[in-house]
């Protein structure tokens, strides 16, 4: 084997010019390319894609889906308890179930209609 000569380096253990400047011009040209994919992956995520929003929108126009049903739903069922409690009270056995769950009904739908902002809040203002 040779005695310490490698391809690349000359008699002095030194690489030479013409290597060290090939590698400077190539890794020049990889740092272009780079940035330049950089440059587009960041145009790109910026960007909203069709069909997906934000997670913050989504998160909150899903709280406020849950805020609307749960409104609605406890109207209903303040209502069903409400007649069951004077059925109970009075022995009129389904007529009061079923006018208080129906009245449940119709305040629950006011309440959804008032917290979408559909309707004005009629506070006496």
């Amino acid at each position: 084997m040779a005695q310490g000569t490698k391809d690349g380096e000359d008699g002095s253990g030194n690489k030479s010019s013409s290597d060290e400047a090939a590698l400077s011009a190539r890794l020049g040209s990889l740092d272009h390319r780079l940035s330049e994919i950089r440059g587009s992956r960041e145009v790109r995520t910026d960007q909203p894609e069709a069909g997906s929003g934000d997670g913050a929108a989504r998160s909150s126009a899903m709280a406020r889906g849950f805020q609307l049903s749960s409104e609605l739903i406890a109207g209903v069922v303040v209502g069903a308890l409400m007649g069951w409690g004077f059925d109970r009270l009075l022995s009129t056995s389904p007529f009061g179930l079923i006018v208080f769950v129906l009245l449940g009904f119709v305040a629950g739908v006011l309440n959804v209609i008032r917290s979408a902002g559909v309707a004005p809040d009629r506070t006496g203002r």
